[in-house]
């Protein structure tokens, strides 16, 4: 597992910058900065920090994605075919308007 991806994908999935990682997991901000940079592992106990600023524990960190899908297909499996092609639309619209307008990061302080 890409630890560090998984992280920059729960941080950006809540919006957050680092500086706001950093403050709500309690852990310095170079420390953060220096993993990301040197492409270094964070420690169990700097994960667990960061685990529990984003509410999750470090099982849920782990889980394998495709177990996110699960629900998703499900209920969309239940749905008649016009609904089926309804949400692909929505969907569709999602993605289109994702690509358009993508997030941009603030980093308070220049950083």
């Amino acid at each position: 597992m890409d630890v560090l991806g998984r992280i920059e994908e729960l941080r950006r999935a809540r919006g957050w910058t680092l500086y706001r990682l950093s403050g709500m997991a309690g852990i310095p901000q170079s420390t953060l900065v220096n993993m990301f940079n040197r492409g270094t592992l964070p420690s169990i106990t700097t994960l667990e920090c960061i685990c529990s600023a984003f509410g999750i524990t470090l099982s849920e960190f782990f889980k394998e994605e495709a177990e996110s899908y699960d629900e998703p297909i499900a209920l969309y499996a239940r749905l008649s075919p016009s609904a089926r092609r309804a949400v692909c639309e929505i969907m569709r619209e999602l993605v289109r308007n994702s690509d358009e307008n993508p997030r941009k990061e603030h980093h308070p302080e220049g950083r």
